[in-house]
């Protein structure tokens, strides 16, 4: 497009240089008859020119009529494309022009949050994300409901130190509900968002929250991140799928719906700072944050607390890639001994991982602990954290095949 963009001036130029050019000869001689002629030129010009008012007044006659005209076609063209719109959106799209078109859409609402474009027949309430022979369901097999495990990661991966070399990953730091159906304080909140990626196609969670155990939030609050389990691999398009519903009596289908379907994200379309796009559902929308990592691999983060001496409030988050949007882990109450969920995190290749603890009560966090942990190949790196509340271990794994040697 720049050679495009660039070209243009130069032939518009080129063409108003060269129309009437002559060679050397011709050329003086005809500046020469144009001389001798210049008189009587001028004066066919001003009569040209008295003649000129009169058929301006009746052109300005004939073009009211003309432009009645023009807005009575304008009308009807209205019409017609109102008619061929529907015909398009009643007609299938084919797979190709899907592949292109579903990514992040460029209509920006008024806060300027660009919405994530829902894929078409991908919802999970009616099914119809299970039926049909769209490319993105057979490519990614959307009928396969298994899940991607912390036990075997690579999920029967032909070349397991393949999968652990650095490469672009998708890092999602926060999901924030911004928009509620209903106006009536807290709501329980259950249902899944997960990352469909070319490694093995498997549901990789990042929010996985039963129906029997749902979560109270208000709207403006965030959702607790309860994976990955593996580093999203972003070398080929991932798919998102999505399906999260508001827990309102005790059949499931009164519930209400949050958001419900699947959408694509293209690694062509690349941003390496923290990025915020809103999924949309019926009256209803929630915000997710995210980055492209580059050459990443993925930290496991485990956390342990123990020699528990009373109940204390206990946040946990990490910052990866030198950036400062925050990942939160963990954010509670803790009153025993307890096994914090482990967390993947893409980590940029010889970069840093960096921890941060803070240990209360209520509101207020008496104790701030940071913790740095560099890239290793193939091996852990671990820190022990004594408190006045608890002792707090902390382990982060890295695979093998790590580094580039």
């Amino acid at each position: 497009m720049n050679n495009e963009g660039t070209r243009s001036p130069i032939k518009e130029f080129s063409a108003c240089y060269g129309d009437g050019c002559f060679a050397n000869g011709e050329q003086d001689g005809r500046q020469i008859e144009d001389a001798i002629h210049g008189d009587r030129d001028a004066s066919r010009t001003i009569m040209d020119a008295t003649d000129g008012e009169q058929d301006l007044c009746e052109a300005l006659a004939d073009g009211e009529e003309d432009l009645t005209e023009a807005t009575e076609d304008v009308s009807d063209g209205e019409e017609d494309l109102t008619e061929a719109t529907e015909d398009v959106s009643a007609g299938e799209v084919s797979d190709d022009q899907e592949r292109c078109t579903q990514d992040i859409s460029t209509c920006y609402p008024c806060d300027c949050v660009a919405n994530l474009r829902l894929l078409a027949s991908s919802s999970h309430r009616d099914g119809s994300i299970y039926t049909g022979c769209r490319y993105w369901q057979k490519h990614f097999r959307i009928a396969d409901r298994s899940e991607v495990s912390f036990e075997k990661p690579n999920n029967g991966f032909e070349n397991p130190e393949a999968l652990y070399r650095p490469c672009y990953m998708w890092q999602v730091f926060s999901l924030k509900l911004v928009k509620l159906p209903v106006d009536d304080g807290p709501v329980e909140l259950y249902g899944y968002i997960a990352a469909r990626d070319h490694v093995d196609s498997l549901l990789n969670y990042i929010v996985n929250i039963s129906r029997d155990d749902p979560i109270t939030v208000d709207q403006g609050s965030f959702i607790p991140m309860t994976g990955p389990k593996r580093g999203i691999d972003l070398s080929e398009t991932v798919l998102i799928e999505y399906d999260m519903r508001i827990k309102t009596g005790d059949r499931e289908e009164d519930d209400q719906q949050l958001i419900d379907g699947a959408s694509l994200k293209d690694p062509l379309l690349s941003y390496f700072e923290p990025f915020t796009c809103r999924i949309h559902g019926n009256n209803s929308a929630v915000d997710m944050t995210d980055v492209y990592v580059r050459c990443a691999v993925d930290a496991t983060v485990e956390v342990i607390v123990s020699e528990v001496k009373s109940s204390f409030d206990l946040c946990v988050s990490c910052y990866t890639g030198g950036l400062y949007e925050e990942i939160r882990l963990f954010d509670g109450v803790i009153g025993e001994s307890h096994v914090l969920r482990r967390h993947v995190i893409a980590v940029t290749e010889y970069g840093c991982l960096d921890l941060k603890l803070k240990v209360g009560s209520g509101s207020c966090f008496s104790e701030e602990h940071c913790c740095s942990f560099k890239v290793m190949d193939d091996g852990y790196a671990s820190r022990q954290i004594k408190t006045e509340c608890a002792s707090i271990f902390v382990k982060v794994i890295w695979p093998a095949a790590t580094l580039n040697v």
